[in-house]
């Protein structure tokens, strides 16, 4: 059973589709947990605490690959520090604090609004061109975000009355936007020691948000369910679903599977209306539409024009 068990595992983590697929899947999850999670554990909790057992994980199992990185990114430590908290503490901590005032569903719709800021933010920091098709996909994505921010509802819109979750999402997505662009600047390091290092940091900042929570009187410890969301998003979404990108992305190449992240809002709603019975309407399918044909645009069509 063993040697079988070896044997699959081996063949699945040469399949790039099976990967990919399985980390969008995963991540699309992190949604619904979030949602879970609330009344159950904290936010800044749940942030620390994902954090803690997914980097302890990696730092058994990844210890020497570590050591070998460390002694180059050690230099850059304070560079480290700012995108473990920008990409994982940061985008973590406000996404489940969105997870209380919103659906499941519009937080993976939502995220769908991550490539139109990566683009923007490229024209803005490094000049990166950007062609006509880039743009025509970033407005039809950002136009599906407002759909289903204002609920389809133009008074809504211009009356600027938006769930207080979507605005959070949306600052998520600023955040994990900005760890995004600030990958151009790396170490050149192994993937997974990059990611190893960059969890350790994670929890390290994560320290004074649970700190603040505490204090404030809004922290409170895991029960039962809890446990089970806390578990589920420092081992899948966390840990497997990032080592799984990477090989992925050596696979294939980071273009074709960036491609795969489009999956995410697609799993993300099929979850939570499968799981936990969320509502989908038009508006919501509408959105979606919008944000997935933006994004195709943008990426497939504006990048070939490019």
């Amino acid at each position: 059973m063993t040697s079988l068990a070896r044997r699959l595992g081996r063949g699945i983590y040469g399949h790039a589709y099976t990967l990919l697929g399985l980390t969008m899947l995963m991540w699309g999850g992190n949604a619904v947990a979030g949602r879970l999670a609330v009344d159950n554990i904290s936010p800044m909790v749940l942030t620390s605490g994902r954090w803690v057992l997914a980097s302890t994980l990696l730092v058994i199992l990844m210890r020497r690959q570590i050591v070998a990185d460390w002694a180059i990114v050690a230099p850059r430590w304070r560079y480290m520090a700012l995108m473990g908290a920008f990409g994982f503490t940061l985008f973590n901590g406000v996404f489940y604090v969105a997870a209380h005032y919103t659906t499941a569903v519009n937080i993976t719709i939502l995220q769908g609004a991550m490539p139109a800021l990566v683009l923007i933010g490229a024209r803005l920091i490094y000049g990166t061109r950007i062609t006509a098709l880039q743009v025509i996909g970033m407005l039809v994505t950002l136009v599906g975000v407002a759909v289903l921010a204002s609920r389809g509802s133009l008074a809504n819109l211009l009356g600027l009355q938006i769930n207080p979750g979507d605005g959070w999402m949306l600052i998520a997505c600023v955040f994990y936007a900005s760890y995004t662009l600030g990958l151009r600047s790396r170490p050149a390091t192994s993937g997974i020691g990059f990611f190893a290092i960059l969890s350790v940091f994670a929890f390290l900042t994560s320290l004074p948000l649970v700190g603040f929570e505490i204090a404030t009187g809004r922290a409170f410890w895991p029960t039962p369910q809890g446990w089970a969301v806390l578990l589920y998003v420092a081992i899948f979404p966390s840990l497997l679903a990032q080592m799984f990108f990477i090989r992925g992305v050596e696979l294939i190449g980071p273009g074709r599977a960036g491609l795969f992240i489009n999956l995410v809002p697609v799993f993300g709603t099929l979850l939570a209306v499968g799981l936990i019975a969320e509502p989908f309407g038009v508006y919501s399918a509408v959105a979606l539409a919008l944000v997935l044909g933006g994004i195709y645009i943008a990426e497939r069509l504006g990048r070939r024009s490019a």
